[in-house]
């Protein structure tokens, strides 16, 4: 396979104004000239070897940072969003979709912006609840697609609350027991007390009485992590608020969410300190169930945090994590690979993840193309959660970690998998809409961007050709 040329003139821009340079003396101290620099800030010309090196040496940047993955993302979600029946006659081709993404990613994360605004309409005005005659009828990003989008184009990887996380676990707090004892002392130096009642919340506290009350359901990797995200909202609360600050969400409803979330990343990096849990990730090859038992955790726990290793300068694996429910709706994403998923509705059916709800408490393992090629190593097991007692609702989910396959020699699950055979990938996509392949036996609408033929007198697997 050739490989693949690098166009990243929008980050260079962003490094060179970040280092207060002009195109003069940046070209100088990257042994280019000044029309070359300038073609390649503008995408004309790929970023060459020797640019990438001088980035390296001149500046100790972290050439990780040039990779194409927000450019991916943005061409994903503008093909889905251009997969809508609205736009079927009016279609531009992936070239200028990536040049967009490439030379204007604020007018792609407008549009994107938009076609979500014009879907949220559309879905006010279906379900006939009389939004349009409410004076709050305003169409505006839903708050919970909103934060999503933030973790999603951060790379799902928040560097000041992870270092906060990572000071926080100390090596005297390290292990799943330091740790929990960890959170009850910096609670109990807030006069807090902590009680484990038999309730359906997981948490409930109280502020006037300083009472933190936890679920006796809850499993012990729970609990410690609910302890965990209390400890933030209390003792970086500032750096929460600050880092809310910067991201300008549209709703206060956005906000909040969002400093749950950010709660929740803190608790998870704590109890996986970034050093201690990449350094061991990789010494047991991304076992997930001894990652589990070492840190305390549970499977869809290190499944995430693994995805979140993105740190400059000691980056991990990069995987993708996704949680789907019984009905194969996303609702958790993450890929730090070129894999993107749909923005809407469910996964590929021919993916793995799909299957572990058939196979309870079992990891099953697949090899995967995607349409462009691309080859991957997919890990997928039901993460089903009690309610605690008999008659509670048991909610269901399956979650799938994988990455592409040049890293299989970095996964246990990998063994005795015949990698090196093409045809043991089983093709996989991201959306049927905009799904090139032809011959899908799983196929559920045409794909947007082909013609189809229809043949009366003839029925295959699917009542129609794609052309």
């Amino acid at each position: 396979m050739a490989t693949q040329k690098l166009y990243a003139g929008a980050k260079l821009r962003e490094i060179r104004t970040r280092l207060g340079l002009t195109q003069k003396d940046f070209a100088a101290k990257l042994g280019v000239s000044l029309p070359y620099l300038n073609q390649m800030e503008n995408n004309n010309r790929p970023v060459s070897t020797t640019v990438v090196l001088a980035l390296a040496q001149e500046f100790g940047l972290d050439v990780t940072e040039l990779s194409t993955g927000d450019s991916e993302r943005l061409v994903s979600d503008m093909r889905e969003a251009l997969a809508d029946p609205i736009f079927a006659d009016a279609i531009p081709p992936l070239a200028d979709l990536r040049l967009t993404a490439s030379n204007a990613p604020a007018l792609a994360r407008a549009f994107i912006e938009l076609h979500r605004s014009y879907r949220q309409t559309n879905e006010r005005l279906a379900s006939l609840d009389e939004a349009l005659g409410r004076e709050d009828a305003r169409v505006q990003a839903s708050p919970w697609d909103e934060v999503r989008d933030f973790f999603h184009y951060c790379d799902n990887y928040i560097d000041a609350v992870d270092r906060a996380a990572e000071r926080f676990a100390s090596p005297d707090a390290s292990g799943p027991g330091g740790i929990r004892t960890a959170a009850l002392r910096t609670l109990g130096d807030h006069g807090i007390t902590v009680e484990l009642v038999d309730m359906d919340p997981l948490r409930q506290y109280d502020p006037t009485n300083k009472a933190l009350r936890l679920s006796s359901r809850a499993a012990p990797e729970t609990q410690v992590f609910q302890l965990l995200l209390q400890v933030a909202l209390l003792r970086q609360d500032d750096l929460l608020e600050a880092t809310l600050d910067f991201a300008r969400f549209h709703t206060e409803e956005a906000r909040a969410i969002a400093k749950i979330g950010l709660a929740n990343y803190f608790a998870g990096a704590a109890l996986m300190p970034y050093g201690a849990f990449l350094a061991a990730a990789q010494d047991c090859r991304h076992d997930l169930e001894l990652l589990s038992n070492r840190f305390g955790a549970s499977i869809e726990q290190v499944a995430h945090r693994l995805s979140t290793l993105q740190r400059t300068g000691a980056k991990g694996v990069p995987f993708f994590f996704v949680r789907v429910d019984q009905a194969g709706t996303i609702t958790k994403r993450h890929s730090a690979t070129r894999l993107q998923f749909a923005r809407f509705g469910g996964a590929c059916p021919l993916w793995n993840v799909h299957r572990a709800f058939e196979t309870p408490g079992r990891f099953l393992r697949q090899l995967a193309q995607t349409p462009d090629g691309v080859r991957y190593i997919s890990l997928a097991r039901d993460v089903s959660k009690p309610g605690g007692s008999f008659g509670a609702p048991v909610r269901r989910y399956a979650i799938a970690l994988g990455c592409e396959v040049r890293h299989a020699g970095s996964l246990v699950y990998a063994d005795n998998l015949d990698v090196g055979n093409a045809n043991a990938f089983e093709p996989i996509g991201i959306s049927c809409r905009i799904c090139e392949r032809k011959t899908c036996h799983q196929r559920s609408v045409p794909p947007l961007e082909r013609r189809l033929t229809i043949n009366v007198d003839e029925r295959g697997v699917l009542p129609y050709q794609v052309s």
